[in-house]
């Protein structure tokens, strides 16, 4: 039942047909078998985790059912905190930090009578597409254990992947919820700007954080971000006061709908299968009765550079004392990266904070032509464990540069934007597509997801597992 998709789980719970103590039983047996290989977990929290089902088990009895999310196992990314369980941000100096609190997201998850099982490995701070660097090892990818997650929601992305959590939370800055779920074959979302509250989640750059759900399907997803979404805390960001059912449009034809599809930059620079890939998932949809309209999108190279100077610049300030009291408390990596921050000057801040407002015009008007934005969601398959240059195209790159090329467009503009599977190399190893839409639009790519994964459940079917967590790969 570890592979159940939340949905089925849910209905299984209600009708008393399985135990939220059984089911949470069987997860942690199942992380103890492949957690030590995986890397996905820092923390446990097998005795809360117990009790939690144990609570559920009883309130379901009584006919007190509080929604899908009841009894389900979940997990949460080590940068969002939980109260009197550590939360790391995967560092060396958080190691042994305990919060008071509870995150806005937890608590949310908590009364919607969740199971919390554990808190996720992370790629240290949240700073990094690769996933592969935090104190407490890197994580491994369930799909090939040799190769990296993508980060920085790693160990989220890999637990659901693996089945050792039904869904988890992550964090978006420019991509670290989208990436590794790419990178894992699993669908992940990152909502528009305050859709989700950020209270109680560990800063790494404030204006473009989000904080989403991460799941093995679109409904699975959308159920999570019922959830997930609304006020909570003294937060700026919280600017959507009204409850949404992100599931309402599932099931809805897409016949007549319009994707644009960038003309330039999202198809120049990649791996041709992961193209050839994103091409059939795209015929899909024209399958579907969907028209692909080609559109021009302006400076992509110049938003993209904003994006990339603003996490840097509130990167470091968010980080500056600590580096210079800490500094050896820092893996190298990520320091040297955060130190990067100290370069750009006032002005060259204030510059990539004026194309923000631009670039949501600019995609906004483009939204108004087309239904959704379809592109890559990464340029190349998943790497090896701490490679740091791949030839793409014939031309040789960093990896990190390479990952994060198609996703901070969302977060610069505050738009959501998603990540779903469209395919599978010879090696076993996931493609993923990216959907943008606009502002508050998530049920909408909901629906153009949902359809997607119904008709392409072939081009979705993964191959068997190269290496030996064919016992965890799912």
């Amino acid at each position: 039942m570890t592979d159940w998709p939340i949905s089925r789980l849910s209905r299984a719970i209600r009708n008393r047909e399985i135990s939220p103590v059984e089911v949470t039983d069987q997860l942690l047996s199942r992380i103890d078998a492949a957690n030590p290989t995986l890397n996905a977990y820092i923390t446990v929290m097998t005795d809360a985790a117990r009790a939690s089902a144990a609570e559920a088990e009883r309130e379901i009895g009584r006919g007190s059912w509080r929604g899908p999310l009841h009894g389900v196992p979940l997990g949460i990314k080590d940068m969002i905190e939980t109260r009197g369980v550590r939360t790391t941000m995967g560092a060396a100096h958080f190691k042994d930090f305990v919060p008071t609190s509870n995150a806005v997201v937890v608590d949310r998850l908590i009364a919607a009578g969740a199971v919390i099982v554990g808190k996720h490995n992370t790629h240290q701070f949240a700073y990094g597409p690769t996933g592969d660097r935090s104190f407490f090892g890197p994580v491994k990818n369930p799909r090939d254990v040799t190769k990296m997650t993508g980060g920085s929601s790693s160990g989220s992305a890999a637990a659901v992947a693996a089945g050792l959590c039904f869904g988890a939370v992550g964090t978006d800055t420019g991509g670290s919820i989208r990436m590794p779920s790419a990178a894992c074959g699993i669908v992940g979302m990152k909502p528009t700007y305050g859709r989700v509250s950020s209270v109680g989640v560990y800063p790494l750059s404030a204006s473009l954080d989000h904080v989403g759900p991460m799941s093995r399907t679109v409904e699975d997803n959308a159920l999570l971000l019922n959830e997930l979404a609304g006020h909570g805390g003294e937060n700026a960001q919280s600017t959507h006061p009204a409850t949404e059912d992100f599931t309402r449009r599932l099931g809805e034809s897409i016949t007549g709908t319009v994707i644009g599809v960038p003309s330039s930059y999202f198809f120049e620079r990649m791996d041709p299968d992961v193209a050839a890939k994103v091409r059939l998932a795209l015929g899909v949809y024209e399958s579907l009765g969907a028209t692909l309209r080609p559109i021009d999108i302006p400076e992509l190279e110049a938003i993209h550079h904003a994006q990339q100077t603003i996490i840097r610049c509130e990167s470091f300030a968010q980080h500056r004392d600590m580096l210079r009291d800490f500094p050896d408390e820092y893996d190298k990596e990520v320091r040297e990266r955060l130190l990067e921050g100290q370069s750009p000057t006032a002005s060259d801040y204030l510059e990539a904070r004026r194309v923000g407002p631009v670039a949501t015009a600019v995609f906004a008007r483009l939204l108004g032509e087309v239904d959704v934005i379809a592109t890559p969601t990464l340029p190349i398959y998943p790497q090896d464990l701490q490679q740091r240059e791949v030839l793409v195209d014939g031309e040789l790159t960093q990896v990190r540069a390479a990952m994060t090329r198609f996703m901070g467009f969302a977060n610069l503009t505050g738009l959501p934007g998603m990540s779903i599977p469209c395919g599978w190399s010879d090696a076993g190893l996931p493609a993923g597509l990216q959907l943008m839409g606009r502002a508050n639009g998530e049920a909408d790519l909901y629906r153009f997801a949902h359809a997607y994964e119904r008709e392409g459940a072939v081009l979705n079917a993964p191959a068997r597992p190269s290496n030996d967590m064919e016992a965890v790969a799912c």
